[in-house]
């Protein structure tokens, strides 16, 4: 029935020709095939089906038995809570190689928390660059723009998969970007085009970056992420780095607007220096605190910051060898220096589903993700919901390159199935 299949569409011109294999003519005449593609089910699994964006994988053997030791029942100001907040900041600066005078709090409200408390607290002496490709960049510019109504504002934007041109950001200018577009798959390449004597600061979403690339801290005046992403914590919690210069604006500006009591990072004029120390603004989770710890300390036993990013490179390089082998897929960012290392977005480029209006290819792409997400393959890998039509996996340090590799032979029969069906609906 397949091969009855197989000659139909090669017929009407919809099989692609790496799909055609050996299916040539009317009868079923057999050539060398040029493609492993099929609709039987592949038969190695992913061990762990976990390919989320965020939260995202937990890390390899984790269990709910590494949060014996957490500090239930207790207050976060005891002297063991207190410890253990302050404990996970030191062990943040070590694995993340964060520079001796710059601080690191936690903060409430995730990565989103920690990019407003910046963004509400240290903008306004000067004029401000916004940086935006993808959707939480696109929230950011919504602040400064409708919110803080800052003045003068510059918004450069690209499209999904592309990134704007980073010769323009003015070095006088204060800068708010996203190094890693979680919902774009697209990356900054690097900080050349920060210049080192700049006189504004450089604000740094790197909530999908952390952990799984090299960050030039000498170029970052704030840098925030949150746990759920390239450790695979639990939500709720953000961290905010800060460098001398983020530090001396906080105590020479006073923002003309009023500060909730959670955005709220000076007393007197002068920075609270306790959220540095582990005594947070509002209560965190314990649990969540220990979760951390625990990831904090499985990378500081594989090797650190160095080995978590060889993970994720390896990772991602799965996926591109067999996007490279594979006609019917590729990257949403098309130029390799700016493509992600962590959440790979992909596009189907299959002529017969790229020919679709926009609801129909949309349907269809989130049939493939539906059919992985039943047969407990891969859970999670829809695109964002603002970006394009497509597949999101999340190749972070937590996740198993074995996994990839399994995936995408269940890629690869998902898509099969899905385009059979489609052309057999025709």
């Amino acid at each position: 029935m397949r091969e009855r299949a197989a000659v139909l569409l090669t017929r009407r011109g919809l099989l692609p020709k790496s799909l055609r294999g050996d299916y040539t003519g009317p009868g079923l005449q057999r050539v060398c095939p040029e493609s492993t593609m099929t609709t039987a089910k592949p038969t190695v699994r992913p061990t762990v089906p976990h390919f989320s964006s965020g939260p995202c994988a937990k890390r390899p053997g984790w269990s709910l038995s590494v949060l014996t030791d957490a500090v239930l029942g207790r207050s976060h100001r005891s002297k063991i809570g207190k410890a253990k907040l302050k404990r996970t900041i030191d062990l943040t600066r070590e694995v993340l190689e964060v520079p001796p005078d710059y601080r690191i709090g936690i903060v409430p409200a995730s990565d989103t928390g920690a990019v407003e408390m910046a963004m509400w607290s240290l903008l306004g002496p000067l004029p401000v660059t916004m940086l935006a490709w993808e959707s939480f960049g696109e929230g950011w510019v919504t602040d400064a723009a409708k919110e803080l109504k800052l003045k003068p504002l510059t918004v450069l934007k690209a499209g999904y998969g592309e990134i704007p041109d980073l010769a323009k950001v003015d070095p006088g200018c204060d800068v708010v970007f996203t190094w890693n577009g979680t919902t774009s798959g697209v990356r900054v390449p690097n900080c050349d085009w920060i210049a080192a004597d700049r006189k504004g600061l450089t604000i740094c979403d790197a909530t999908s970056a952390c952990f799984a690339q090299p960050l030039e801290w000498a170029k970052l005046d704030v840098v925030t992420f949150s746990w759920q992403k390239v450790l695979g914590g639990e939500a709720a919690h953000g961290m905010l780095v800060l460098s001398p210069r983020a530090v001396e604006r906080l105590e020479s500006h006073a923002p003309p607007w009023p500060l909730p009591k959670i955005f709220r990072l000076t007393k007197a004029g002068k920075l609270n220096q306790g959220i540095f120390e582990g005594e947070t603004i509002n209560t965190p989770s314990m649990l969540c605190v220990e979760d951390y710890l625990d990831t904090l300390k499985w990378a500081k036993s594989i090797g650190g910051l160095k080995a978590l990013i060889a993970r994720a490179d390896a990772n991602a390089g799965v996926l591109a060898d067999w996007v490279k082998r594979t006609p019917w897929i590729e990257f949403l960012a098309r130029d390799p220096a700016i493509r992600s290392n962590t959440s790979v977005c992909l596009r189907i480029v299959d002529p017969s589903v790229a020919k679709l209006g926009p609801e129909t290819q949309a349907a269809f792409v989130k049939g493939v993700a539906a059919m992985l997400e039943k047969e407990g393959i891969a859970y999670d890998i829809d695109a964002y919901r603002d970006a394009p039509a497509g597949l999101r996996i999340w190749c972070g340090s937590t996740v198993e390159r074995t996994d990839i590799e399994a995936l995408t032979h269940w890629l690869d029969w998902a898509f099969a199935s899905s385009k059979e069906a489609l052309v057999q609906a025709a």
